[in-house]
């Protein structure tokens, strides 16, 4: 009889890729898939038309941290959420269950715990977001990317890493170069703003090329809807407003990065040894993860950082080049720091909680 496994977590594209890592693995081992998520959310995008996987959908509240009239009626979703979801757990009977986080993660999560059913939760960042401090109390055990925080977590935690698509580690530096249309003869710099954007880097990136493309060239990943059409001629600058099964060739051909340091964007960049300067989301936009992760890895001397408030084109270029001059340093510090991709020991995990 094959185990059973319900997989749930959602509301943000990082609160759901490092499942589809585990999936394929998941199948191999003989589990039974069910995927608990939000009917409109982009869980449901990303995870409903896999082949194999049963999709069900569940009320949910979003968690704010500021004031909204739905701060009022998001709990309530929450508790029908987890009355649909003690349905589906004693309907299901799984053997587990593994979060993600987010906030469709909460009910999914309670409901497990009442029917008795251990579950894992994941969380990416140094400290752990609301709906994940919340799932804590309910969890057996909690899987970390950060070992600051499976150590604030206590006895509950455990430091595995972040599940890591395996296609990232096949990309050809060939198929990059062609993509973008470089000559292979200069440093290739990769940026990447990630899923919460970066205007500010993508404008002083934009006036830091007079300075940067005769040292290097430049692939520029720079949103939805921001392409700059004066620049579209320019020699070695490749702009991108995204970028989805070429993205493994885009991260081969990098050997420079400069980036947001969203959790799950860290670990693939640490997982593939690229030496990559920082600038994480500001604290006034968000509440300060970002921040925290680029401090945790620039202190083990991973990564370099600069502060989106001094970030200036002549700030980003010196950062830009000392960060190169240091690759060497870099690169040697994250090979000997642990594995980046956490897929193994989260389903050891998995498999142990039972």
């Amino acid at each position: 009889m094959s185990k059973r496994i319900v997989l749930t977590g959602g509301g943000t594209a990082g609160h759901v890729t490092p499942h589809l890592s585990l999936i394929p693995r998941l199948k191999e081992m003989g589990y039974d898939i069910h995927y608990i998520g939000t009917e409109n959310g982009i869980e449901h995008q990303m995870i409903a038309q896999i082949p194999g996987i049963t999709y069900h959908s569940v009320k949910s509240g979003k968690l704010r941290r500021y004031f909204s009239l739905q701060n009022f009626t998001d709990p309530f979703r929450v508790i029908w959420g987890a009355f649909q979801s003690i349905g589906l757990m004693r309907k299901l009977k799984p053997n587990v269950c593994f979060s993600k986080g987010g906030f469709v993660s909460v009910p999914v999560v309670i409901g497990a715990w009442l029917c008795r059913v251990p579950a894992v939760c994941h969380e990416s960042d140094l400290t752990p977001g609301l709906a994940n401090r919340i799932c804590a109390k309910f969890a057996t055990k909690v899987a970390t990317t950060f070992p600051e925080c499976a150590k604030a977590l206590g006895e509950k935690g455990v430091n595995t890493g972040t599940p890591l698509r395996p296609e990232l580690f096949q990309g050809s530096r060939a198929a990059g170069l062609a993509m973008a249309g470089f000559d292979g003869q200069k440093p290739v710099l990769l940026m990447t703003g990630g899923s919460l954007g970066a205007q500010s880097v993508n404008k002083c990136l934009r006036e830091a090329l007079p300075n940067l493309l005769p040292k290097m060239d430049v692939l520029h990943l720079c949103g939805k809807g921001n392409l700059d059409e004066s620049l579209l001629d320019q020699k070695g600058y490749c702009q991108k407003e995204f970028l989805s099964a070429e993205m493994p060739d885009a991260l081969a051909v990098a050997d420079l990065v400069l980036s947001r340091a969203g959790s799950n964007t860290l670990s693939e960049l640490l997982a593939l040894h690229k030496p990559m300067l920082l600038v994480p989301y500001p604290l006034g936009a968000s509440r300060g993860d970002q921040i925290l992760n680029a401090q945790s890895l620039e202190k083990r001397g991973l990564c370099r950082v600069l502060l989106q408030e001094n970030m200036t084109a002549t700030t980003l270029t010196e950062a830009l080049l000392q960060t190169w001059a240091d690759r060497e340093k870099l690169t040697a510090a994250v090979k000997a720091a642990p594995p980046a991709d956490g897929t193994i020991r989260v389903l050891e995990l998995i498999e142990e909680v039972q």
